[in-house]
């Protein structure tokens, strides 16, 4: 996600950012990994027959930083260039709108099985991605990313939609979403501008303890009471934030000390001294997953998917963590790479309890209703 635009979700690997609210990054950085080794032998020639071309991603900014691509760009004589988009929905615009511009993108978890079973994507080869087995298996098995028998996208990064609170301020740590209502913090919240926030307030309802797939097939009746408890909400709200930079800067001048938000802005903020952490409340938060994906109108295939192979190897997972300022990433064996406060990240320690408590945005099959309703939500007076 980036997210790092917007501002950024299960087992097996990774790192996460709760924690690195309290750990300020070290000295010691990933190592390049112009030495990684593609799953299969490479032929003799892959060194130079892709040299000068040009790998065109469209993705959440911060995923097409030169902390991981340049070794990729180094190996293959290539230049990456990155298109960045601020929500979902843009991506699918783009991507429909520009036919045979992308090479590889990066959906989240709501949109990508729309992609897939719209033709938009092109199976992946698992047998080329060289650290395919070391992924997650709890995101990389997913069914938003197959069709049939066959696979159409990889995860990256992920991460969890969680509640952060300026622990200077909130000195007790908030165990429920509904603290966003208490009068004392009035003005002083704020929430992502997305459909994310109805998934939210339907957790609050409990919509999805039994089904966690409720939460993105709300009934017509059950959005009608999302829309009135966010409405409500209102008053509490400072302002819908927009990018991370934003909710960052809400925090830093006090205007708020509620949010909803990701574990990049808790480990940017408190390498400047603030002091904020992030909870995941007692009716659980929502996550997401980023993957990686080849469209089937891209003209550079075989180059995108040494692509995928090389930044889903651990070396680079790891340096896509230092680049995000903490997103989770895909490969658990980024671990061993990374930087030591990195390795304290909850993303490392906590991630089955993780997998085991967010609940990933899922496809929508009425997304253009959800979108109504925030849209009603916001112009509400």
């Amino acid at each position: 996600m980036t997210r790092l635009l917007n501002g950024i979700s299960w087992v097996g690997l990774a790192v996460v950012g709760l924690a690195v609210s309290a750990c300020g990054k070290t000295d010691t950085k990933p190592e390049a990994t112009t030495d990684q080794k593609p799953a299969t032998p490479a032929k003799a020639d892959d060194s130079t027959r892709f040299k000068g071309q040009t790998l065109n991603l469209l993705t959440w900014e911060g995923y097409a930083d030169p902390k991981f691509t340049k070794g990729f760009e180094e190996k293959y004589g290539v230049t990456v260039k990155g298109t960045y988009f601020g929500s979902s929905d843009e991506l699918v615009a783009k991507l429909k709108s520009s036919p045979g511009v992308y090479d590889v993108v990066s959906p989240s978890s709501d949109v990508a099985y729309s992609l897939v079973q719209g033709g938009l994507i092109e199976p992946i080869d698992t047998s080329k991605i060289s650290s395919f087995n070391d992924l997650a298996k709890e995101i990389r098995d997913m069914d938003d990313a197959k069709k049939g028998d066959k696979l159409y996208g990889i995860p990256f990064t992920w991460g969890p939609d969680y509640l952060i609170y300026d622990a200077n301020v909130v000195k007790e740590e908030p165990k429920s979403w509904k603290v966003f209502y208490d009068p004392q913090y009035k003005g002083k919240v704020s929430l992502w501008d997305d459909i994310s926030n109805i998934y939210l307030v339907g957790q609050i309802m409990g919509l999805d303890k039994d089904k966690p797939e409720a939460l993105y097939n709300m009934t017509e009746e059950q959005l009608a009471e999302a829309k009135k408890k966010l409405v409500e909400l209102k008053p509490q709200v400072r302002k819908y934030w927009a990018t991370a930079g934003e909710l960052n800067d809400l925090f830093k001048n006090k205007e708020v000390v509620l949010a909803v938000g990701w574990p990049l802005t808790v480990g940017t903020l408190n390498k400047e001294g603030m002091n904020l952490k992030g909870v995941v409340p007692e009716e659980g938060a929502t996550g997401w997953i980023d993957r990686l994906m080849i469209p089937s109108s891209s003209k550079n295939k075989e180059l995108a998917t040494l692509y995928l192979d090389y930044v889903t190897q651990p070396k680079a997972q790891a340096l896509v963590m230092d680049a995000t300022g903490g997103y989770c990433v895909a490969n658990s064996k980024a671990s061993e790479h990374l930087a030591e406060d990195y390795k304290k990240s909850p993303c490392v320690t906590e991630a089955a309890n993780y997998f085991k408590r967010l609940n990933f945005w899922r496809y929508a099959k009425d997304r253009k209703r959800y979108n109504e309703v925030w849209n009603e939500i916001k112009s509400a007076q």
